[in-house]
């Protein structure tokens, strides 16, 4: 299986256009050791070739143009892509806002669930939009039960299996601070060749049973990374609500991300969908330190996993 990391900040990326946190303001100047990071989004495929894009974020044209194996390549085509369909694992509109840019490349098939299509055809009615490119997007459903597998054809050798995680619906939604089944899933990426599979899971609030089932043989695991503490946004003064409130299970403490992860024998251990006031961005803090010391990296744009 290739992996291809395109976005591995949360929604504004770092820097934020708007911020000046210690992170924001370090990276813009680089006065301190924190990468830019774009929204984020992935791409996964069997051969290296097919690519099945899961989650386009506002920032997919400067990623794919930063990919070139997402570039088009035949040379018996005007216009093409490497990008063969998508998967959308909730309605966010950094999960979804790039599917707009995609627009030229159009029609092409997008698997959600119930729950984000209704989204996004009603509050952010991205599917009408875009019928006017080409027929626009070509839903494909998802189920929320985790035996109910799918395959993408044009990209063989995947399998797909959704696992549903408690997180919260964006703010425009009608299920907002009220978690339903469907509103946010998680991916069981499986190898058909070897078996061996990814758990990929950007947005996750609680480690419900299935969950943990998840991480105790999966080869490789992207897990969210948003904040380092749960009321990190309310200590800084960007917000008052805590990460749990917004959907995300914070990296430290008790009942964290660390905590969780280090419980398994997982080869890969990758915190991915990290916001801009995470002190483990700056590579030089104990925070970053600390991470690495439980042997959990961090995801960055471009970077590639294969196994």
């Amino acid at each position: 299986m290739h992996i291809l990391i395109l976005g591995s900040g949360a929604g504004g990326g770092v820097p934020q256009w708007n911020c000046h946190c210690e992170n924001c303001a370090g990276c813009r100047a680089k006065s301190e050791p924190v990468m830019p990071r774009t929204q984020s989004s992935i791409a996964v495929s069997a051969n290296g070739h097919d690519w099945v894009l899961i989650n386009a974020s506002p920032d997919i044209r400067q990623q794919i143009n930063q990919s070139p194996l997402l570039w088009p390549n035949d040379p018996q085509q005007q216009r093409g892509t490497a990008i063969k369909s998508i998967i959308l694992t909730d309605s966010q509109i950094d999960h979804t806002t790039g599917l707009l840019t995609l627009r030229e490349g159009l029609p092409l098939p997008v698997y959600c669930t119930d729950v984000v299509h209704e989204d996004l055809t009603t509050a952010f009615p991205v599917f009408p939009m875009l019928k006017h490119w080409h027929g626009g997007l070509q839903r494909r459903p998802i189920d929320t039960d985790h035996s109910a597998a799918f395959t993408v054809p044009e990209v063989p050798g995947l399998r797909f299996h959704p696992v549903v995680l408690e997180s919260n619906a964006p703010p425009y939604s009608s299920y907002r601070d009220k978690v339903v089944p469907g509103n946010n899933i998680g991916l069981q990426i499986v190898d058909e060749n070897t078996g061996k599979y990814l758990f990929y899971a950007p947005g996750c609030v609680q480690a419900n049973p299935l969950v943990l089932d998840m991480l105790k043989a999966a080869e490789c695991v992207l897990f969210d990374g948003t904040l380092w503490l749960d009321d990190e946004m309310i200590q800084k003064g960007f917000s008052n609500r805590t990460g749990t409130q917004m959907g995300h299970m914070p990296v430290n403490g008790p009942d964290g991300a660390i905590a969780l992860l280090k419980q398994y024998p997982i080869a890969r251990k990758i915190l991915i969908h990290i916001n801009n006031t995470n002190p483990v961005l700056n590579e030089a803090s104990t925070a970053h330190a600390y991470l690495r010391e439980n042997g959990i990296e961090m995801a960055y744009d471009g970077m590639q996993i294969k196994f």
